[in-house]
């Protein structure tokens, strides 16, 4: 995989897709300092890990999940090795029958592609239909790492900054999750 060098609060050259710019608009507007590296599409772990090891933090793991009826949506970060059981989740957030969401129901409603979910995204969910679950180990972290709606680009943010300053901006409040 090929990997640039790290970029502080510099976002890609050239034109980048909508919802790309937007991550990096919001970011921009709320001052949020960020390091970026671009890379080849990274839209599973095992590719992200590479991306990690350049920026020194590991890159959220981020699930976008749905009840059975489809009408309760979740956006779990949690850490990448840690494995994911949906009846520990399911428990915790008292909701059963948790599945991944459609495809169509997360570019609805975070503007993303499989492989690119992001706590960036919840900027698009102006509805406030999406609940943001982290795992404590995210939560508690001085940095977290995600894509800003795509998965050709990873930054690295200040947690503090994502839970002060991100998440009141998009009217999310977290639920911490002890995976």
């Amino acid at each position: 995989m090929t990997i640039s060098p790290i970029f502080h609060n510099a976002r890609p050259e050239g034109e980048l897709p909508p919802q790309e710019s937007a991550a990096f608009d919001l970011l921009d507007t709320l001052g949020i300092d960020y390091d970026r590296v671009s890379h080849d599409a990274a839209f599973n772990m095992e590719l992200c890990a590479d991306v990690s090891a350049v920026l020194g933090v590991s890159v959220c793991k981020n699930l976008f999940l749905c009840n059975r009826q489809k009408t309760s949506f979740y956006l779990l970060c949690m850490p990448p090795d840690k494995p994911f059981h949906t009846k520990d989740l399911s428990a915790q957030i008292n909701s059963s029958r948790l599945s991944f969401a459609p495809e169509d129901s997360l570019w609805e409603l975070l503007h993303c592609h499989p492989g690119s979910a992001t706590v960036l995204g919840l900027a698009n969910d102006m509805e406030h239909r999406v609940q943001l679950l982290l795992d404590r180990e995210v939560y508690d972290a001085p940095y977290m790492s995600c894509h800003p709606c795509i998965c050709t680009s990873t930054l690295k943010l200040k947690t503090s900054d994502v839970l002060t300053r991100l998440l009141p901006h998009t009217g999310h409040t977290p639920i911490v999750v002890d995976l």
